[in-house]
């Protein structure tokens, strides 16, 4: 693969590999620099990028396949409508059973349900029914939205993690509606575990995105990572930040997944408040030091809005976010504000916001 074409296929993910495109173009010019390899697969409906720094070949290709093998694994035991762990164990709840769960799904729920509670239930894998609703536990949701009053009914019974009960190895739930759907958290977890396996592996420079939400270990040379972050509203990147080893950054964004009905755009950040899109953000961007909560963060500060996301970080323990609203304008905590570098000229009209 030459270095144009990988370019380009960087460029049209959420996050763009500027500094990644340079090095490779210094290679490709016959340079002495340290081996670097990209490798690329599908799994939770995404792109999969793995980058390794540093690493020969026979090495790149015995962690490629390492971390490939768990990704389909965790896709497969975590997909919540074809048939895994998942949909048998939301069986299971919705019949008021106790299931035994396995160590992998159970740290998973286990997380997620934390970062839920935090977040006042605006991250709230509990609600699959309502994603289920709105057509997107599929492959291409297309509408039409869900009935007024069935979108009534079952926020009449609201299903949240706090129906979940863990003990031990087992899971139950007080509502029969409960049925899990990990999509807002899944990803950026994977990242994190893949990097921690290639540090298993022996690996010391890496990164690892599942569309919007990327894990680095290491360095790149002596340069840390430099990543871009989607513009929500035009081609290309809106701004950038060096990340340091050990660093999950994710971005939730209305342009992710979507359908068109009747003129009308639906996006599928739902509000558990309302049943309905949320409204008022277009993207928010979270780093933090683990890949579950800045995904889960990213979801619960877009879904919470203008007014409440501040609150929201400040109980979820993240001080790095980037809130773009609908008409383009941006609002940022100090710490995010103090290494985010805007790449578009004019910069946005933005906000420093200090969380309470």
């Amino acid at each position: 693969m030459g270095s144009e074409e990988l370019s380009a296929r960087i460029l049209s993910g959420n996050f763009c590999y500027a500094v990644l495109c340079a090095l490779l173009m210094m290679l490709c010019a016959c340079t002495r620099e340290p081996p670097l390899h990209h490798e690329q697969f599908l799994a939770f409906g995404t792109l999969i990028e793995i980058t390794l720094y540093g690493v020969d070949d026979a090495a790149a290709q015995q962690a490629n396949a390492a971390i490939e093998q768990d990704f389909q694994r965790m896709n497969r035991d975590w997909h919540a409508w074809h048939s895994s762990a998942l949909t048998a164990l939301n069986a299971r709840l919705a019949h008021g059973q106790t299931a035994t769960v396995d160590a992998a799904l159970l740290d998973l729920i286990t997380r997620a349900r934390k970062l839920s509670l935090a977040s006042d239930s605006l991250f709230d894998p509990a609600l699959g029914r309502l994603f289920g609703m709105w057509g997107f536990q599929s492959d291409e949701p297309t509408g039409p939205p869900p009935p007024e009053q069935k979108i009534k009914n079952l926020l009449s019974v609201l299903p949240t993690m706090a129906d979940l009960h863990i003990t031990a190895d087992t899971v139950r739930s007080d509502n029969p509606q409960l049925s899990l759907d990990f999509g807002a958290v899944a990803k950026g977890y994977a990242a994190q575990l893949a990097i921690e396996h290639l540090q298993r592996l022996g690996v010391h420079n890496a990164i690892v995105a599942a569309s919007g939400d990327i894990h680095v270990l290491g360095m790149h040379g002596a340069r840390p990572w430099h990543i871009g972050i989607r513009h929500p509203r035009a081609p290309g990147i809106i701004a950038s930040v060096d990340l340091k080893s050990g660093e999950s950054i994710s971005t939730s964004g209305d342009y992710e997944r979507y359908f068109t009905f009747q003129g009308k755009r639906y996006h599928h950040l739902l509000d558990p408040r309302t049943g309905y899109p949320a409204q008022g953000t277009a993207a928010v961007t979270v780093i933090a030091a683990d890949g579950a909560t800045a995904d889960a963060a990213a979801t619960a500060l877009f879904v919470a809005g203008a007014r409440d996301w501040p609150r929201i970080a400040r109980a979820m323990g993240v001080d790095q976010v980037m809130r773009i609203d609908q008409q383009g304008k941006v609002q940022m905590t100090p710490a995010m504000a103090a290494r985010l570098h805007f790449e578009i000229d004019p910069a946005p009209v933005s906000a420093v916001i200090h969380l309470p």
